[in-house]
């Protein structure tokens, strides 16, 4: 058995000032008692967690998850040095033979054997979407739900899809949604011009997460006079809704961090990078399958500087904006990347330092470097 000494472990509500025991991938246990053990990592004065859990990644270190396994390895190794643990690969809108085939590889790549950390599933950005909200994403392969398409394909692939963005206005009857729910699919509002009634039919149907909270989420209308709420405000509205936000300090000014940490409280709330491939690297223009975009004022964005087309974030950053920026305290920004995520995916082994979970453990000082990454208890920083 191992073991990591720390003053500055971090629970989901407090800081402790103890021993992390792990032995065979999991955690032992989390006290201040002294147990024998064969070796000891000394962590005095660095702030130890749970593993971070990015559930919203296009890729990093040159490398796509829409592309092949090795390609979509390697983009997770680029992460895990960055303290994500698991990672939800996304697949942007495409045909859907593509999306499907990069799905199908992200799920080969979940049981290869030179994956270190965790790939939770593919996550699947569209194609159904909302052409009005489509922000980087490829207007020409956005449609309506198509069942001929989506239900073979789910009832082949579910276990390695862990959950898909869609727009609910366009889900006639609510058939996606309840397709995904039966599956055990995380379904996820994004790219979306939905009102309230769409929202609400939705949630009512098992859509608990908004993707990228005002990224391309629509928000309060009026028709004829009439106020109607969009997304946004449909997400504070309704207390089961979890929303997720791209934490880099670009999308999101740390004013507006502060309001939707203020509105829905970090149990509420996950941390994503939406990092494309460049993330990691010196380049400075890509493509995001056919959207062209540069990388400036460290964000990337469509080549007439009309919006953003994604981040070159990584989980450590999304760490360090939250506390530093925003404001936010230690264990409740840590929980956005751990707990809450794993909550919402339904994880019931990671996220959290205690007995029985994965030995997925950071470590980082005060300004958010990091100084040690274990994944199922191997060391990997």
């Amino acid at each position: 058995m191992k073991r990591i000494k720390s003053d500055k472990i971090i629970l989901t509500d407090r800081i402790f000032d103890g021993y992390v025991y792990f032995e065979g991938g999991k955690i032992v246990e989390v006290t201040d008692r002294e147990l024998p053990v064969a070796e000891e990592y000394d962590m005095t004065g660095l702030y130890v967690s749970a593993g971070f859990i990015d559930i919203h990644a296009h890729g990093g270190g040159g490398y796509r998850f829409e592309g092949s396994v090795d390609e979509i390895i390697a983009a997770c190794e680029f992460h895990l040095a960055h303290g994500t643990t698991s990672i939800c690969p996304t697949v942007s809108a495409d045909s859907f033979e593509f999306m499907a085939g990069a799905g199908q590889r992200i799920g080969k790549a979940m049981s290869d054997p030179r994956l270190r950390g965790t790939i939770l599933g593919a996550h699947m950005e569209g194609p159904y979407l909302s052409k009005k909200q489509a922000g980087a994403q490829c207007p020409a392969h956005i449609t309506e739900p198509m069942e001929m398409d989506y239900l073979p394909y789910i009832e082949q692939n579910a276990s390695s899809i862990a959950r898909w963005s869609y727009a609910p206005e366009n889900d006639a009857g609510e058939k996606f949604a309840k397709a995904l729910k039966e599956h055990g699919i995380v379904a996820s509002a994004g790219h979306t011009d939905a009102i309230y009634d769409d929202m609400l039919r939705a949630f009512e149907n098992g859509c608990r997460l908004v993707t990228h909270l005002y990224s391309c989420t629509s928000t309060i209308t009026r028709d004829h006079g009439f106020r109607r709420l969009g997304v946004i405000e449909t997400a504070y509205l309704l207390d089961g809704m979890y929303v997720e936000i791209i934490c880099d300090g670009k999308h999101l000014p740390p004013e507006l961090i502060k309001l939707v940490y203020k509105s829905k409280g970090a149990d509420r709330i996950a941390l994503i990078t939406d990092s494309l491939s460049l993330a990691g690297t010196d380049a400075t223009h890509g493509f995001m399958q056919n959207t062209e975009y540069i990388i400036e004022d460290g964000v990337c964005k469509l080549m007439d500087r009309s919006a953003f087309a994604g981040s070159i974030a990584t989980a450590d950053r999304l760490l360090r904006v939250a506390t530093k920026e925003a404001g936010i305290p230690i264990c409740e920004a840590v929980r956005m990347m751990t707990a809450t995520p794993a909550e919402i995916m339904g994880l019931t082994d990671k996220g959290q330092l205690c007995g029985g979970f994965d030995a997925d453990i950071v470590a980082f000082d005060e300004d958010i470097n990091l100084t040690a990454v274990f994944a199922k208890g191997n060391k990997i920083v």
